[in-house]
């Protein structure tokens, strides 16, 4: 059995996880300030739902908020998406955009998957990428 390779994406931080927490809930503070974004919509609550628009329309997607465990864990699930620069627009539909959030000693580790962005997708690099530019904005705000 070949074992899915999700993206990931890991770091520490001094922040407490409480700080990280309600950081990653305002997904406008981390998701923000790259590609020309638009969000609107909740993301505080469960069940809240927000849509991400970015690089002039070439991305699209609304994640539902499922799993909130406070100061530990955030799970969106992808809803709905369309990509102008893919065959399959709707490629994110159906995967989880996941934070854990982990006090190790002084410190927090924070990781972040995205279940379903494996490498045999299409928008796997470019979204890779996309992640990367993003987590490493909010690991240099959360130092």
């Amino acid at each position: 059995m070949k074992a899915v390779k999700n993206f990931i994406y890991a770091f520490e931080t001094s922040k407490t996880s409480e700080e990280v927490f309600q950081l990653l809930l305002n997904v406008e503070k981390w998701w923000f300030g790259l590609y020309e974004e638009t969000i609107n919509g909740a993301s505080q609550k469960l069940n809240d739902e927000f849509t991400f628009h970015a690089g002039g329309g070439a991305h699209y997607s609304k994640q539902k908020l499922m799993e909130l465990v406070p100061n530990a864990k955030i799970v969106w699930l992808v809803t709905d998406s369309k990509f102008t620069f893919v065959g399959d627009e709707k490629e994110w539909v159906g995967t989880k955009i996941c934070f854990d959030i982990i006090p190790e000693g002084k410190k927090t580790k924070v990781v972040f998957t995205h279940e379903g962005l494996t490498p045999e997708m299409e928008c796997y690099k470019d979204c890779s990428f996309g992640w990367t530019s993003y987590l490493d904005k909010l690991k240099r705000e959360l130092q």
